[in-house]
């Protein structure tokens, strides 16, 4: 069996928490007028708005909520206690995201009795090491279902689906539920007559391989209450990124280097603090109808320097025609080498002026906060 653990509107209620004059009140995380909501609050829920929803839709929906900068640091802070809390119930936790997280609790039935009881053990550890916080919680026989049943109680809640019950529950699911079938390819299915999952199972895995690829046969496993993967402890991450929205598009490509600067800057000291070296470096841009492009490139080594990146991403820039005024920019590297960074050996090998410089800002901004310095380039020349 496994547990899915979703907190409850988490950056919202952190803030709800941490500042008690919002509690009670739509709270909406996210930029101050441009960008996406990164979540709301239960309260702010209500009035339609979501994750990902533009701002400014979010003030149109409701102009009287309270719009508060993410901050990621306690998000961090709280989140880091979370799954230290969770790791006195299973040995193998994978964290999805910094407020989900994976536990196989197959092991652990004879120590608590009944999966309700750890659930609600679970769920009161959680609270005590957030400071108040509320969990949701899904137990089933495979990930994909876990997470669905973690949201049908939601928010504080607890669902538990036995094995024998898998066939009745997804007969009845809704095709959107299954993770993965978000509004394009539910169009798609309804148009060949499939709405819900009981309907789903009534297509063979070839017409489904032969109409959506790879994707088809996965469709076809979750529609059967399939899905093999275990749960992965300490999972690699697959790319790091770094991105913002300007408050004002911009179509000044020295202004966007300068972003770029700052982006490489942050990227690179979170590569250099988890140990990550990557050989590709991609940019992202979004234009101010909301479409967006991103360009890579590969180099011949694995980097985690902040001038490496910033010198390819700009190189990117630099020879992409921008078609209009961009409303974000941002940087990212993948293809990491999983071997972790080399150990400098006295007398063996030598750091780079580059490194040295990288070291001395992590060390700076670790002491006096980001933003303590910064590069020249950074600055105007006025």
């Amino acid at each position: 069996m496994i547990l899915h653990l979703d907190m409850d509107a988490f950056f919202a209620s952190v803030e709800q928490m941490d500042n008690p004059d919002l509690r009670g009140k739509p709270v909406i995380i996210g930029g101050r007028t441009r960008g996406v909501v990164a979540t709301a609050s239960y309260e702010a829920r209500s009035y339609g708005i979501h994750s990902a929803m533009p701002m400014a839709t979010a003030r149109r929906l409701c102009p009287h909520g309270e719009f508060v900068r993410a901050r990621g640091a306690r998000y961090s802070e709280i989140s880091r206690a979370i799954f230290v809390a969770l790791n006195d119930f299973s040995p193998l936790v994978e964290a999805a995201s910094i407020d989900e997280a994976y536990l196989d609790v197959s092991g652990s039935l004879g120590l608590y009795g009944s999966f309700q009881n750890l659930a609600e053990c679970l769920a009161g550890c959680v609270a005590r090491a957030s400071g108040g916080l509320t969990c949701s919680i899904g137990i089933a026989p495979v990930k994909f279902l876990a997470k669905i049943c973690s949201e049908v109680r939601k928010p504080g809640g607890v669902f538990i689906l036995e094995a024998g019950a898998v066939a009745d529950f997804l007969g009845a699911l809704p095709i959107e539920r299954l993770p993965g079938v978000g509004k394009r390819m539910a169009a798609s299915l309804h148009g060949i007559g499939i709405r819900t999952t009981r309907e789903l199972r009534e297509l063979s895995r070839d017409f489904l391989v032969e109409r959506y690829g790879k994707w088809g046969g996965v469709l076809h496993d979750r529609g059967n209450g399939i899905d093999p993967r275990p749960v992965h402890v300490n999972l690699p991450a697959k790319s790091e990124s770094v991105e913002s929205t300007f408050p004002v598009d911009i179509i000044d490509r020295e202004q966007l280097c300068k972003a770029l600067l700052a982006h490489s800057e942050k990227l690179g000291s979170r590569l250099r603090r988890k140990g990550l070296e990557g050989r590709t470096i991609t940019l992202k841009i979004k234009y101010a109808d909301f479409s967006q492009i991103t360009r890579s490139h590969t180099i011949s080594f694995h980097t985690h320097s902040t001038s490496v990146i910033y010198a390819n991403a700009r190189a990117l820039l630099l020879v992409e025609p921008l078609r209009g005024p961009v409303r974000l920019v941002g940087v990212g590297v993948s293809g990491f080498d999983r071997k972790g960074c080399p150990l400098l050996l006295p007398g063996l090998q030598k750091e780079t002026a580059s490194e040295q410089i990288d070291k001395a800002v992590d060390l700076i901004c670790a002491r006096y906060g980001r933003g303590a310095i910064q590069r020249g380039a950074a600055f105007s020349r006025n």
